[in-house]
């Protein structure tokens, strides 16, 4: 494509990266994204919090800093209260302010379907972007919350689950990865993705595959919320679920068949989710002592880079 040759431009679309990097003087690049959402809950402003939150993850896994934001709106003409309207972008102008950046405006259509979402400009060292595909062998990969909101989501808005149930992993979704991005970065790590859509197993995969590494996953040490295991347990799934499967079977190879509903849990699709982080093995333990002590309380170890060639997803199962 026109301008995929140009030099300022750091990091493109060839890695399936979490955002693009673009060199504008020495020493300073952009960092630029956009993601939105359909509404995740019924509460205006925590759906606000939680799609604002989505989109500034990016900016935060490639080691940015988030500086402004558009608001980017598809409301419907009929069916919800101007209110409503300005609840969410109320939720997500807190989560853009919390984030340090400052709203510049945004854009409007009219949709059938609810959807709202930012774009995000950050700043980044042109020395300093983590990618997603700089992975090395002998690290631990880090992941910062826990899994299974997708699923969660399908089960609030099919009345399977009570808000109660649902509200853990929602408020996970309105947390932003500020803390683990700066975190991170204090301690020096090598790689970084988010995982979002193609859920946990696909975003690891991108990291294995784009570093030309083996990663062997802990499925027991993957932090998850138990109502998603039980939610698979008993059949549900989200409409990706099956798809973020199909497109890792190439990459995911299983220490053993497992059940349903611990499998399905690598590929359910996250909003919002954690930063999975390649750390040096000296400076795995230190890193996540230091996300607990601020607040990333969920933080773990789930996975080691192999030191042997090939490259891949390997998950056993220690239990």
């Amino acid at each position: 494509m026109e301008g995929s040759h140009d030099p300022n431009l750091l990091v493109g679309f060839e890695t399936s990266d979490d955002a693009g990097v673009y060199k504008v003087a020495d020493g300073i690049a952009l960092v630029q994204t956009l993601d939105f959402v359909t509404p995740a809950c019924d509460d205006p402003i925590l759906f606000g919090q939680i799609a604002a939150a989505n989109a500034l993850s990016d900016v935060y896994a490639m080691g940015g800093r988030p500086i402004n934001a558009m608001n980017i709106c598809c409301f419907p003409q009929e069916g919800v209260e101007d209110s409503v309207l300005a609840e969410i972008l109320r939720g997500g102008l807190s989560k853009i302010h919390e984030a340090g950046a400052v709203l510049l405006g945004g854009h409007t259509v009219k949709d059938s379907e609810l959807k709202y979402g930012v774009s995000v400009t950050g700043l980044i060292h042109p020395d300093r972007i983590l990618r997603n595909n700089t992975c090395k062998p002998g690290d631990k990969i880090v992941l910062t919350k826990k899994i299974g909101t997708g699923v969660i989501i399908s089960g609030f808005k099919n009345d399977l689950i009570t808000w109660e149930q649902a509200l853990p992993a929602m408020q996970s979704m309105a947390t932003l990865n500020k803390v683990a991005c700066e975190t991170m970065l204090e301690v020096g790590v090598h790689a970084c993705t988010d995982v979002s859509g193609f859920g946990l197993a696909g975003h690891l995969c991108e990291m294995a595959k784009g570093s030309g590494v083996r990663m062997n996953l802990n499925l027991p040490a993957v932090p998850v919320y138990p109502i998603s295991v039980e939610l698979f347990g008993r059949g549900l799934r989200t409409g990706v679920t099956l798809s973020n499967k199909q497109s890792a079977v190439d990459c995911v190879t299983l220490e053993k068949e497992l059940p349903r509903e611990r499998e399905m849990v690598l590929y359910d699709p996250q909003t919002s989710g954690p930063l999975a982080i390649s750390v040096a093995l000296e400076r795995a333990d230190r890193l996540v002592e230091l996300l607990r002590e601020r607040g990333v309380r969920d933080a773990a170890i789930i996975a080691e880079i192999a030191e042997t060639s090939g490259s891949g997803l390997f998950v056993y199962d220690s239990l």
